[in-house]
């Protein structure tokens, strides 16, 4: 069973079509109707349900017009897409009633059906499905191709990504090293080692400067003789007149005298030759020049931590993209002449491929009234997926692209042709006049190929042709009603004697015989 099926098309407000529904059955379905009766709008509303932009029906579609068109998708679950009008003549699209855009309408049709115009195709025009169609000919597999492309592409872009040449890292890898060392050099402890030292060197430096002036004060306060001033201190307390009224102040006084020659005794300690290094203080001022050095060109020594931590990683970084380049390049190597020999397989199979679809499609050609008419597959490029269609209507006639040179009955019956020979069981098949300008016998073995395609996929057709008509599974007539003051018209399916009728009118025009009715009955009851 096929994979998609279209049910049901429904139009409302579209030209002469005031509202018209059909419901499709599987395998051909055939689509009749005078001309001007609505045909074409029909496949307007059904092309405006795809995500189309309304450039054939524009002009005939009513500030209510509504259009659905309802899918089997795998037999598992229906598909509605819709397409309506406001005041605005803004068209809204939906999706399973849920707002949609037409981007996403036309995903979706591109996976549930085809039409086939005589003016357009878009099997014809995208290289990607001809080549899909060489592919599928051939059982051309090129996923390890784009695999290793893939691969390929990612290998270059990490290359690029390590950035630079090798002398280029080189180089900034001597510089980050000579940056690391500066920095480990200084065997900075923390980052306030500057505050630190600067604080300890101050001190010093006061120890240093107090010295001379420390000594004098030392000898002023307790130096030998009798005119030291703690000497003096003690001999005026001695000189207290004895008594208990003098005992408390004696005591106070001989109290601080002790405090006072405590005192002394520590600054006498700061004065000893051990308890100043003049070698400390040039180290500590060394070492401040150092430090303030640093900060000046880091900001801060927190930064300059912060940076020696950056700088190793950069240079772990560097190393290793020195050691990645290295093997990149041999990778890279590697999967170039990979991507080349997997290429000319490619090209190879494809070619195969190609010359054996045309040779097959060419089998078809006389079926579907182009038997002077001759068509090949080529393909080019490393990997041969620059694909194309070249197409000559007549013998001695130069070929050249399929959409160049043949008309559009032409270009209809090429696609039927392709179809015959790549049926694509997952989506519905439409074909719009695929018949035009034939008859005769010609147009009974289009009938055939349609019914015989139908056998693999959906099929709808739109004919003026009995012979066509008389070969589907399913027919419909759109008939157009004129009354007093408006044109409209009706959409039915036919059965029985309704379709001899309709035949038997294809046949002989509005004036039936007998005649004609006997053949339609006769075309009809021909084994299809």
């Amino acid at each position: 069973m096929p994979k998609s099926q279209l049910l049901e098309l429904y139009a409302h407000g579209l030209g002469v079509i005031q509202e018209a529904r059909l419901e499709f059955g599987s395998g051909f379905n055939v689509l009749t109707g005078e001309t001007g009766a609505g045909k074409t709008l029909l496949l307007g509303a059904l092309d405006l349900c795809l995500g189309g932009d309304g450039s054939t029906t524009r002009a005939a579609i009513a500030p209510d017009m509504r259009a659905a068109a309802v899918f089997d998708r795998n037999g598992e679950r229906e598909v509605v897409l819709t397409r309506e009008s406001g005041a605005s003549g803004r068209l809204r699209s939906a999706v399973d009633g849920a707002s949609s855009s037409a981007e996403t309408l036309r995903a979706l049709a591109h996976e549930l059906i085809v039409i086939h115009g005589q003016h357009d195709s878009l099997t014809l025009r995208s290289r990607g499905e001809v080549l899909r169609l060489i592919d599928a000919k051939g059982n051309v597999s090129v996923d390890a191709l784009s695999r290793a492309k893939r691969d390929l592409y990612e290998a270059q872009r990490e290359r690029s990504s390590l950035g630079g040449d090798t002398e280029e890292r080189t180089r900034e890898l001597d510089f980050v090293q000579f940056q690391i060392d500066e920095l480990e050099g200084a065997s900075i402890r923390s980052a306030r080692e500057l505050d630190e030292t600067l604080e300890e060197l101050t001190r010093l430096t006061e120890l240093r400067d107090g010295q001379a002036s420390l000594v004098e004060a030392l000898d002023y306060l307790d130096a030998d003789g009798d005119v030291a001033v703690l000497a003096q201190f003690a001999r005026a307390i001695s000189h207290l007149p004895v008594g208990e009224s003098y005992d408390d102040a004696r005591s106070s006084l001989r109290n601080a005298l002790e405090q006072a020659r405590e005192a002394v005794h520590d600054l006498a300690a700061l004065s000893e030759p051990e308890s100043f290094d003049a070698s400390a203080l040039k180290e500590l001022e060394d070492r401040a020049t150092v430090l303030q050095a640093l900060a000046r060109k880091y900001g801060s020594l927190s930064n300059a931590l912060t940076t020696l931590s950056d700088l190793h990683a950069r240079q772990l970084s560097l190393l290793e993209a020195t050691t990645r380049t290295a093997t990149l390049g041999e990778e890279i190597d590697a999967l170039t002449s990979r991507v080349a020999t997997l290429a000319d397989e490619a090209l190879r199979e494809r070619t195969t491929a190609a010359e054996s679809l045309s040779a097959a499609v060419a089998g078809q050609l006389s079926r579907v009234a182009l038997a002077h008419a001759a068509l090949r597959f080529c393909v080019a490029g490393n990997d041969g997926s620059e694909a194309q269609i070249l197409f000559t209507p007549n013998p001695g006639q130069p070929e050249g692209p399929l959409q160049a040179l043949a008309s559009g009955g032409e270009l209809s019956r090429v696609l039927l042709a392709l179809s015959l020979e790549s049926a694509h069981e997952d989506v519905v098949a439409v074909f719009d006049e695929v018949d035009a300008g034939v008859g005769g016998q010609v147009a009974q073995q289009i009938g055939e190929c349609l019914r015989e395609l139908g056998q693999h996929q959906q099929v709808l057709a739109v004919t003026h042709l009995a012979s066509v008509a008389a070969k589907a599974d399913h027919h419909f007539v759109i008939e157009k009603q004129i009354g007093r003051d408006k044109v409209g018209t009706s959409v039915r399916a036919l059965s029985g004697e309704e379709r001899v009728e309709e035949i038997a009118r294809m046949l002989a025009g509005d004036k039936i015989t007998v005649e004609s009715r006997a053949l339609a009955q006769q075309m009809l009851e021909t084994p299809r």
